[in-house]
């Protein structure tokens, strides 16, 4: 069961190891209970030039018809389709051209028999007509037009609600709007619309070891890989991240840290139980540490719990195990909280496995894996400090933790990193 903190408010884990680790599925059910408690985040109204990605919070029906008039389809001549029934190129039947209509300007008379009005493509149809001659079936000679084909009624036009229909419903709470979304939601009128607030979330990297994004490696330092890629993650699940920086290791700067308001708290490095390890003593202390290591490889020194009531992740700082606690559990809460689904937004690819992979029963294992021809070969040099290795990598597999790996040739099912 995940550990309740609050009956030990002064529970300091550092040089102690894990006593035992708890289930990835006990690490989910403790998250999504407390996503359920927390619940999705309410919605806000923003400018339609700026929605889009958002998550769609209300119901969108038309209170318009698009269009709300006929048009023409075609550039050509509008006329009625009855009066050059027996057009054809040895037969061609002269029309009257009366004026030229163009989109967004109507003409305000009426067609007779055997006259036209000269249209172009989006133009209104002008009354007394049934169909649109292409340009391209008509023959012009000393400014005398000529039908040379016919064509039945109704060719070439464009009707009423075409498009959209009046109280047609267009779109449903929960979809991410895409660019034809916004396009869509703009023809019918609307300017605004309902939205779920995105997530605002507070990356706290900790390291005196690190240098920031930007530097050279030196010496014993390295550069902050983490803030980035945990920039870029919140961003892709629909958050707001906030990294001002690398946060000195020490308890007081960290605790100011993540008691800054954010709907979620994502800590990076410092998570584990060394003696510079202060995150989970202070979350312990202050909140609730409710879950602090997880039966899975990398990244089982991962963490969680509450603070201030809101949502604190502590992650490895070993890149890899930073990138896969964030997939694996801090994705999966900003994407919830923000109205998002939580399936993983990786496209799925199966192949077949080049050699066997073998974990233990009661451990849920991340593997990378290269793609070539429909084969799947895990990537060697794959610890959970070689970031290089998911570069490499076209994707992952993760061994579940009822089993004991796979078989060489077995079909496996792959996560894309694209």
């Amino acid at each position: 069961m995940p550990n309740d903190s609050r009956q030990h408010p002064n529970a300091d884990v550092r040089m102690r190891g894990f006593a035992e680790r708890i289930s990835t599925d006990a690490a989910f059910a403790w998250l999504n209970a407390e996503l359920d408690r927390q619940g999705r985040l309410p919605l806000e109204v923003v400018a339609l030039d700026g929605a889009a990605g958002r998550v769609l919070a209300e119901k969108v029906t038309s209170k318009v018809n698009v269009p709300d008039f006929q048009r023409a389809m075609m550039d050509g001549y509008a006329l009625r389709a009855e009066d050059i029934a027996a057009a054809s190129s040895q037969t061609p039947i002269e029309i009257e051209v009366l004026a030229n209509c163009f989109p967004g300007k109507s003409f305000d008379g009426t067609v007779g028999p055997g006259q036209a009005v000269r249209i172009m493509t989006g133009a209104p149809l002008p009354a007394g007509v049934d169909s649109v001659l292409p340009v391209e079936l008509t023959r012009t000679i000393d400014q005398r037009v000529s039908a040379i084909a016919s064509l039945p009624a109704g060719k070439n036009l464009g009707s009423v609600g075409e498009d959209v229909g009046c109280g047609d419903h267009l779109l449903s709470p929960g979809r991410v709007l895409r660019p034809q979304d916004i396009g869509l939601l703009f023809s019918i009128g609307r300017s605004h619309v309902s939205v779920v607030r995105r997530p605002r979330v507070r990356i706290v990297v900790t390291g005196d070891e690190l240098l920031p994004a930007g530097a050279q490696p030196q010496g014993n330092r390295i550069v902050d890989a983490n803030g980035p890629m945990l920039l870029a993650l919140v961003a892709r699940d629909g958050g707001v991240p906030n990294h001002p920086g690398i946060v000195a290791d020490n308890p007081e700067a960290i605790l100011a840290a993540i008691s800054e308001d954010a709907d979620v708290i994502l800590t990076s490095g410092g998570s584990s139980v060394g003696q510079e390890d202060h995150v989970p003593t202070l979350l312990a202390k202050h909140g609730q540490l409710a879950v602090h290591g997880v039966a899975m490889r990398p990244a089982g020194p991962i963490g969680m719990g509450v603070l201030n009531d809101r949502l604190v992740i502590l992650l490895p700082g070993n890149p890899v195990a930073c990138l896969w606690g964030y997939d694996l559990l801090a994705g999966h809460a900003i994407r919830q909280l923000g109205g998002r689904g939580a399936d993983w937004p990786y496209r799925k690819y199966v192949g077949r496995l080049t050699r066997d992979l073998v974990s233990p029963v009661g451990r849920l294992d991340y593997v990378r894996v290269a793609i070539s021809e429909g084969n799947v070969t895990p990537v060697t040099s794959s610890g959970a400090s070689v970031l290089s290795s998911t570069t490499r990598a076209d994707g992952f597999l993760v061994i579940p933790t009822e089993t004991e790996g796979y078989a060489a040739a077995a079909d496996v099912e792959v996560f894309l990193y694209d």
